[in-house]
């Protein structure tokens, strides 16, 4: 409830859309990116649900919909900041479930100052050093750890060290928990003038419905009527659900959007409830997959946080520091030591910490923009690119393309030849001129990848499902699988370094890196990896749940949240018991982390004697009789531990948890309304306006997000905000979208005669309005310019895209899907080549929904002239080295 870091909310998507009695779907067009998920959807409807679809264009997600709310991109956290007032204001709360399972009732410091007594900011705040010192959040009468977000906030406080240094920005993201204190000060009546419940109210009073309508564009009545659909549909007989996708993420505040979710869905009781929850539409098969193992530079397997270059840091200080009092993050040292023990064996012992010290240690922050300015310093002399694009698919393609130059080998393992892999010849600087392909030292290696269909594996999905796909064919010619890739490379690279008695080669010589291969290609075998993950016992006996970790090198186990998926030496994820042979919850089809939990957090699903909340939404409950937690699903909470649970003073890990404690990761037990701590940029949402708007912030003398990222360099220029001289220079809104024709960056999709044929060419949709006030002509070009680049496009004029009202004057919005680069047999401009990297501060994703920019009649210019049409739009926007930079 903290943040959200992918790992899919409380949800699944079968439980909880089809029982759900109200689903919103903001953030996505969830019919036609998210068509197989959506089927549940249409289920609730057929069941009487209502469904309400909250974007900028009218999809086919809109006409499915009982309504459809047009708003202004980046201002989601106004309109649903305006449905907790509403919720607040009207005491549509379900105050049972808010007193007993969040954090209502907590006092906080009274040096706490919110924003509004700071002019949009919170209190801690070093504007020079763009962050925030998180100690005026914590509660009264304890300090928190978060449990998920900006893990290294307390850890001088926590370990009683120093020696942080400020380039880390707190990168290590995992979960955990309160330092050891004592219980934070309550007041359950909910009238203390600084409990969590008052501080929300004060907060949110500004969300009226008039300053939604007036920030959003979004009139009042049909705001109202979402308000009173949410309402009616939550509580104790009801629930309802959000769904969202990148249309919440990819913004300087996208964080805050998931926490305000979070909240609302708080306080009407949805979370933990079947039918309820907050659901994160991924864009690619195992996206949930890659964080939880992960693919992410701050995250060890599980969330666990990476650990940083502390001066000192050994086993026992880390675990000090980002483990828990309380909750199962008090296991923290057995989930670290067992992952050590699957990563090194018998290297990793007693008397050297478990090998802890081989974990490579954060300096900083390592995301893939960082990266790109590392590459443009000189300092990323290489880079690997395994399914990904970003030459077309990562904000700035331009500095991508520059930073790729500089380096001096890069490897590209993809289906096709991505304009990853071609930009050295073919790119658009080669046109221009900015490069020349005799001088680019870059050596590039493009290495065939096996697609899914010939290999065997497992997809994690957004609903933490784990299900295993069998190889059907081997892969043709050179290609190969990821892990052939991987575990040869780290085959031949440990050969190479056999004779070595260099210390800093121990990590990589003791790794235990012994997997069995098959057939010809010597293709490790992925069920043994998968074996490894769910982890074994010292008698190499396979283990059934994470329980059974231990702290003293006993267990092995390669991700703790994956314990359990080959329990009884039998692959979990492979089993497709058909839904007729089981209950609804069809626990037997698959295999969801953590021990086959269809929805976490349910102990909340009860009320706080155990009861069910209702008969209606029953899922878990306590059985008196049997002594034990019962239910459809397997209970997320101690089987036998009684709803009147009260633990021993100074209980530790999960035996510190009360019987009412529903909220088991969480510091202290409880949803968090407000966050203490974890949080890079507040403990409570704001609205801010986005990096570049033309429309000054309604709310707050605060234009944007005091501490989102910054990165500067010559191809990245930031466009000046409503208030500052040159912002009618991009007038209008343009937003990214996916289309149900093409994948991600095209790399999948744009090499397929089919469906390229069914969406030939790169198009932008706009008003018939903006159309005549441009002069665009339906199927005609249109060239649209941000002060990073110029891209041309076909026009589509359609009533898709609603012009707005906002702020007393009309705002017309463009709409750009972002699947199309150079190659390929459908080829047209990357739309992110308009974008900037701007970064929210906690995840580092970047803001491409919302990009102030300029749209003309006709193609744009080709070769130098292109980029001296850029060139003229900075001059008469007045764009330096220092515009958009400003806190």
């Amino acid at each position: 409830m903290g943040t959200s870091f992918g790992r899919g909310g409380a949800t699944t998507f079968q439980q909880d859309l089809a029982n759900s009695d109200c689903i919103v779907i903001q953030g996505s067009n969830m019919a036609e990116c998210h068509p197989v998920g959506f089927q549940w959807v249409m289920e609730a409807k057929a069941r009487g649900a209502k469904l309400i679809h909250v974007d900028p264009r009218f999809t086919r997600t809109s006409a499915l919909a009982d309504i459809h709310v047009p708003l202004r991109a980046g201002t989601d956290i106004a309109f649903l900041g305006g449905i907790v007032n509403y919720v607040l204001a009207n005491d549509k709360y379900f105050r049972d479930y808010v007193v007993a399972y969040t954090n209502a009732a907590m006092i906080v410091n009274e040096e706490f100052a919110d924003t509004e007594d700071l002019a949009g900011v919170f209190s801690g705040l070093d504007r020079e050093g763009r962050e925030y010192d998180v100690q005026t959040w914590q509660y009264q009468g304890a300090q928190v750890q978060a449990a998920s977000g900006k893990r290294d906030q307390q850890y001088p406080e926590r370990t009683k060290k120093s020696g942080v240094r400020h380039a880390a920005r707190g990168e290590a993201h995992g979960s955990g928990g309160a330092e050891i204190g004592a219980e934070p000060d309550t007041d359950e009546t909910l009238r203390h003038p600084r409990c969590v419940f008052q501080i929300l109210k004060r907060h949110f009073s500004r969300y009226t419905p008039e300053a939604v309508e007036r920030i959003c564009g979004v009139p009042q009545e049909k705001f109202l009527q979402v308000c009173e659909l949410l309402a009616e549909n939550s509580g104790r007989e009801r629930t309802s659900a959000f769904a969202y996708a990148v249309g919440w993420t990819q913004h300087t505040v996208g964080v805050q959007y998931i926490r305000t979710a979070a909240i609302l869905q708080a306080l009407l009781g949805n979370i933990g409830r079947p039918g309820g929850g907050i659901l994160a539409l991924r864009g690619h098969a195992s996206i949930q997959g890659s964080t939880d193992i992960p693919t992410l530079f701050n995250l060890l397997p599980g969330y666990i946080p990476m650990p940083h270059a502390h001066s000192g840091e050994d086993l026992d200080t880390f675990v000090e520091a980002e483990g828990a009092r309380k909750g199962y993050w008090g296991n923290m040292r057995s989930y670290l030591v067992s992952l050590l023990k699957a990563w090194w064996g018998r290297a990793a012992r007693p008397e050297n910490d478990f090998a802890f010290s081989y974990l490579p240690r954060l300096t900083g922050t390592h995301s893939t923009y960082e990266t790109v300015q590392a590459q443009l310093n000189g300092t990323c002399k290489g880079y690997f690119l395994m399914g990904e694009n970003p030459a077309v698919g990562s904000a700035n393609a331009k500095a991508q393309r520059m930073g790729m130059a500089h380096l001096d080998w890069l490897v590209v393992r993809d289906f096709s030849l991505t304009e990853s892999a071609t930009w050295w010849k073919d790119g658009p600087e080669i046109e221009t001129g900015e490069l020349n392909t005799e001088d680019i030292g870059t050596e590039v290696f493009f290495l065939p990848a096996a697609a899914h269909t010939e290999k065997d594996g497992s997809f994690t999905n957004t609903q933490r499902l784990l299900q295993w796909h069998h190889q059907a064919v081997e892969p043709a010619g050179d290609a190969r699988s990821e892990l052939w890739f991987t575990y040869h490379l780290g085959r031949k690279i440990r050969e190479r370094l056999a004779a070595s008695e260099r210390d800093r080669d121990r990590p990589i010589l003791d790794l235990t890196w012994d997997y069995p291969t098959k057939g010809s290609q010597q293709e490790p075998e992925a069920e043994a990896v998968l074996a490894e993950i769910s982890g074994w016992n010292s008698d190499a006996e396979p283990l059934s749940t994470y329980e059974q970790l231990a702290d003293d090198g006993s267990t092995a186990c390669g991700c703790w949240i994956y314990c359990g998926v080959y329990a009884g030496g039998v692959n979990q994820a492979a089993r497709r018991k058909p839904a007729a042979e089981q209950s609804w919850v069809a626990g037997e089809w698959a295999w969801a982390w953590p021990l086959n939990r269809r929805i976490i957090y349910n102990r909340a699903s009860a009320d706080p004697d155990g009861k069910p909340w209702s008969e209606r939404k029953k899922y878990v409950w306590w059985d008196a009789e049997q002594g034990r937690w019962t239910g459809y699903d397997v209970p997320d909470f101690k089987a036998t531990k009684p709803p009147d649970f009260v633990p021993e003073e100074g209980s530790t890990g999960p035996d510190a948890l009360a019987g009412n404690d529903a909220f088991i990761m969480q510091a202290d037990g409880k949803a968090w309304l407000f966050a203490p701590a974890g949080l890079t940029d507040g403990p409570l949402p704001t609205h801010y306006e986005p990096h570049e708007s033309p429309f000054e912030n309604y709310l707050y003398p605060q234009q944007r997000n005091p501490v989102r990222e910054v990165l500067r360099n010559e191809y990245n220029r930031y466009q000046p905000s409503a208030g500052q001289p040159g912002w009618d220079v991009f007038p209008f809104v343009a937003t990214t979208y996916r289309l149900t024709e093409h994948h991600t960056a095209g790399g999948m999709s744009r090499w397929q005669p089919y469906l390229s044929e069914l969406q030939p060419e790169m198009f932008c949709e706009v008003s018939p309005e903006l159309a005549a006030e441009r002069g665009l002509d339906h199927l005609g070009w249109a060239t649209i310019v941000t002060a990073r680049n110029a891209i041309e496009a076909r026009v589509l004029v359609t009533d898709r895209m609603t012009p707005l009202k906002v702020g007393g004057r009309t705002l017309h919005q463009v709409g750009l899907p972002y699947h199309w680069g150079g190659n390929g047999v459908s080829t047209g401009d990357a739309a992110n080549e308009l974008a900037s990297m701007a970064l929210d501060p906690n995840v580092h994703i970047q803001e491409v929904k919302a990009l102030a920019c300029d749209i003309r009649p006709g193609r744009r210019p080709h070769g130098p002239q292109r980029v001296e049409l850029v060139r003229e739009y900075q001059r008469r926007a007045g764009i330096t080295d220092e515009t958009g930079t400003e806190v």
